[in-house]
């Protein structure tokens, strides 16, 4: 009978090893590393562990194995939520994907008059000729899902505003989590694009991360959450965005004997050049 495992949100379901599998195969681990940390984490299974717990397992073997820039993928979920708990920094890091991405001209907190009421518009960008804009939500829980009243209101809002503004395109609403069943079917019916955690599927946030290298800070496993806040408050939200730098470095209070590891690990992770 399968080990049951206890989800963020609380609720559970059995155990399944393709899962672990295909979030490491995801970040770049070796097939080696893939069956050394399944083989640890099935040795601590026992009914009612937690989701959290096993990503702890695994994190830590990833990080103790020198397997650092593969670590900090895939602690990038946890990264994200790092990014609060104002929320602000992760509209900064959603627009910073969205440019990655081929978006032009993307502005955050944008006051726009609808028909019958102002709004802010946390995200508008453009892509090919087509505006959109979006609305974002970050939650400081993983185990919050974005749901169908949300939905509903987001998209009253996007209504709102293409009744006043012809040149909107599209209407998007952007999370660190999940959305529920409900909520993306709300999406797909109403022709509002949904972005958020493993959604769309196999285009989800954490795919989009990847792919454009626009790791959070809060991402690199040599870096303190001291200093990662640091980094953070001086408005520094991307590790490409890092100049690792020996006076960067101190004058955000990181000790000079982590310099080297932290300019190998961003080199490894980002694909940027080490700077002295």
């Amino acid at each position: 009978m399968a080990t049951l495992i206890t989800k963020a949100n609380g609720e559970q379901e059995p155990f399944k090893r393709e899962k672990l599998e295909r979030s490491l195969t995801r970040v770049g681990a070796s097939q080696e590393m893939q069956e050394h940390i399944i083989a640890k984490v099935e040795e601590k299974l026992h009914d009612g562990i937690s989701t959290q717990e096993i990503y702890e397992y695994a994190f830590e073997i990833l990080r103790a194995d020198a397997q650092k820039p593969v670590a900090a993928r895939y602690s990038v979920k946890r990264a994200v939520l790092d990014l609060g708990p104002s929320g602000f920094p992760f509209e900064y890091f959603v627009a910073e994907v969205l440019r990655a991405i081929g978006y032009t001209d993307v502005q955050t907190g944008v006051a726009m008059q609808g028909k019958c009421a102002p709004h802010e518009v946390d995200i508008a960008g453009m892509h090919e000729q087509q505006r959109m804009i979006g609305e974002i939500k970050f939650h400081n829980n993983l185990g919050v899902k974005t749901d169908l009243k949300v939905a509903l209101y987001v998209k009253a809002r996007f209504d709102d505003l293409q009744a006043a503004h012809k040149n909107i395109d599209e209407g998007w609403l952007i999370t660190n989590t999940r959305f529920t069943r409900n909520a993306a079917r709300y999406g797909n019916c109403s022709n509002m694009r949904l972005l958020g955690w493993d959604y769309p599927r196999e285009r989800g946030l954490e795919v989009l991360i990847d792919e454009a290298g626009v790791h959070p800070v809060t991402a690199l496993t040599t870096l303190t959450n001291q200093h990662k806040r640091a980094l953070l408050d001086d408005g520094l939200v991307l590790c490409r965005q890092l100049d690792t730098g020996d006076d960067v470095l101190r004058a955000h209070g990181v000790p000079q004997e982590k310099h080297a590891a932290i300019r190998e690990e961003v080199t490894r992770l980002c694909g940027l050049s080490p700077k002295e």
